[in-house]
């Protein structure tokens, strides 16, 4: 702990010991402190949030922790009315509850003299809040809106569409990188090209294939249409060209198949930018929104993405669900990328070869 602290408040100078702040130690603070803040401040807030009740989220000026209203139960109500500290017009404070209101002005009373009813103007009084997480946005969902249905089919499409990208991806960067033939800088340079096509332009062209082959409506009309992505193949052919070509003629020479050089030797070789498209396929699939919802119309089938929509009503939007299950759809892309930030830079460190 020690030494991670040396390392933090280190300034400038060979050995760190350095007397005063020079005006680029400042700057690194500000900047990597600011950085920071505009990384991590809206998944703060948005996890925060995702504990507020409805009531919470729409107060003005907002909060940045989950704070609720204390409440205590009068005579002759049949509910617990909300508590406040109220400015009285001789300048004492006191601490009533609120009967019922009508426009700006508020019926308060004393919680042990409820019959006694004073008339506050809003502006007058203040809230008296505590903390409370409310965990029923997390729960609810679970009960009442089949989100363990969506969780399932966003992990199946996120998962088998991340598994036959790679495979798909990687045979034809194979190609393109340890064979030669006719026309191979042109058949790179297509799908290279195709980076520069947008989704809206292939969008009807894609449904009219994907209607003509029966995968309307279906998981599987989901994942096939993007598992052969032109980032992908481009990616791992640029890392398998650093593979030696030597080694292969080495493999072919003790009689292994194509498939073998392929499956033993080339893909553990190239598991680093395997890894590095494994996190984009699985941030692509998993937060896609706008292909499963022109494919899907059965509710049963939605992905995580598109079932969020249940939350969201013509008159109403229930922004607590909302939040509550964005940070559940966050997790799995974390864990992911940090699981696998790890292997990238273990296999680079290993180089490859052996």
């Amino acid at each position: 702990m020690s030494r991670a602290v040396e390392f933090v408040t280190r300034r400038r100078g060979a050995s760190g010991t350095g007397k005063g702040w020079h005006w680029t130690d400042v700057f690194t603070w500000v900047w990597l402190i600011g950085g920071l803040f505009i990384m991590f401040a809206p998944a703060a807030w948005l996890t925060l949030s995702s504990f507020k009740t409805s009531a919470a989220l729409s107060e003005f000026p907002p909060t940045l922790l989950p704070y609720v209203t204390e409440t205590v139960k009068v005579a002759g109500s049949g509910k617990p009315l909300p508590l406040y500290d109220v400015t009285l017009p001789d300048g004492k404070t006191a601490r009533l509850v609120e009967l019922r209101r009508i426009g700006v002005i508020a019926q308060m009373a004393d919680p042990a003299k409820p019959e006694v009813v004073i008339k506050v103007n809003i502006k007058d009084r203040k809230p008296v809040q505590k903390l409370h997480f409310e965990t029923s946005n997390y729960t609810e969902p679970f009960v009442h809106f089949d989100f363990l249905r969506y969780l399932w089919n966003s992990v199946f499409v996120t998962v088998t569409a991340t598994l036959i990208t790679l495979l798909v991806n990687s045979m034809a960067a194979f190609a393109l990188s340890k064979y030669q033939f006719r026309g191979q800088n042109a058949v790179l340079i297509v799908i290279v090209g195709t980076l520069m096509v947008p989704l809206a332009v292939i969008m009807v062209p894609l449904y009219s294939v994907v209607s003509s082959l029966g995968l309307l409506d279906t998981l599987w009309g989901v994942i096939l249409p993007t598992v052969a992505t032109p980032t992908g193949v481009f990616l791992l052919r640029q890392y398998m060209l650093t593979i030696p070509d030597e080694l292969i003629d080495a493999a072919r020479m003790d009689k292994a198949s194509e498939w073998q050089i392929y499956w033993r030797i080339v893909l553990p070789l190239s598991a680093p930018a395997l890894a590095v498209l494994a996190i984009f396929s699985v941030v692509w699939r998993w937060n896609d929104f706008l292909w499963p919802l022109i494919v899907l119309s059965r509710s049963s089938l939605y992905t995580l993405q598109v079932g969020l929509n249940v939350y969201s009503g013509q008159l109403n939007v229930q922004w607590h669900f909302i939040l509550a299950m964005t940070v559940v759809t966050m997790i799995p892309v974390v864990l992911v990328f940090v699981f696998l930030q790890r292997f990238i830079a273990r296999g680079i460190a290993t180089s490859g070869l052996k």
